[in-house]
């Protein structure tokens, strides 16, 4: 049966978008726990969680103070007695485990997971993802409701992780499964990647100079040193506010010491 009870007013103005995952916890035992996964679930756009059998009641205003602004998600969190109610209204159910387990069901890494969850809930249907207890897990009569299992691949000598890492591991997946921010990008702040035409300025500039001085006087090594200065130049998309100082270096150089 499920409960409905709300906590305080307040926080972050959290509204669900879409269709999203449901988070629920099983039988979580801390209530600063419970706050930690509400700011890591916000952090990957799931907003939906649901507690089953939280051991210390609910709601625990502790939970409130540790999630860091996620009040809304807190406020809405919904209660249920059995897991067996908690996914009543659910189309599929993922659970994560770390452990063996002699039932046969697709194990997907969170990556795996996150992707067939985007597939799933494009389609409309709604889905949920187990948590166990901090320090037991699941049970196995928890499996007897779940579809798919999560395994995340982590070191075997250390695989330790606390209720609200695991559930940042798969809300950071969920998010970064339709995130479109470059995987590398050059922060330039407010100047930019200098082009073709300011380049060859500087370097025209640059050999100007070295050809007045007479670093550039071997003939024969003339055009494989300058080839060399364009490489060097080119290699690391060098800014438009790199190259002004730049010209600022050569031109000082050629006035010679101060007097």
């Amino acid at each position: 049966m499920e409960k409905n009870m709300t906590g305080r007013d307040g926080g972050a103005d959290l509204i669900p978008v879409g269709n999203t995952p449901v988070v629920i916890l099983v039988r979580p035992q801390l209530a600063d726990n419970i706050g930690s996964v509400a700011r890591a679930m916000a952090n990957g756009g799931l907003f939906h969680l649901r507690l089953v059998a939280p051991r210390d009641g609910w709601p625990q205003p502790k939970a409130w103070r540790a999630a860091s602004g996620a009040d809304r998600l807190l406020d809405h969190t919904k209660v249920f007695d059995t897991v067996e109610a908690a996914v009543a209204d659910l189309q599929h159910v993922f659970a994560t485990c770390p452990r063996p387990r002699q039932i046969i069901k697709p194990l997907l890494t969170a990556r795996g997971g996150a992707c067939e969850m985007r597939e799933m809930t494009n389609r409309g249907l709604k889905i949920g993802i187990l948590f166990g207890p901090e320090r037991t897990g699941l049970e196995n009569e928890d499996f007897v409701q779940t579809d798919y299992w999560i395994r995340y691949p982590l070191d075997p000598r250390f695989m330790s992780l606390n209720l609200s890492q695991a559930v940042m591991i798969m809300a950071y997946e969920w998010w970064m499964s339709t995130e479109e921010t470059p995987e590398r990008q050059l922060q330039t702040n407010k100047t930019h990647i200098a082009t073709k035409g300011e380049l060859n300025n500087f370097m025209n500039h640059l050999i100007r100079e070295l050809d007045h001085c007479g670093f550039l006087r071997n003939q024969e090594k003339r055009p494989g040193m300058i080839r060399n200065l364009y490489h060097l130049f080119q290699r690391g998309e060098v800014t438009e506010q790199e190259l002004r100082t730049l010209h600022g270096v050569v031109a000082e150089l050629v006035k010679g010491p101060m007097k």
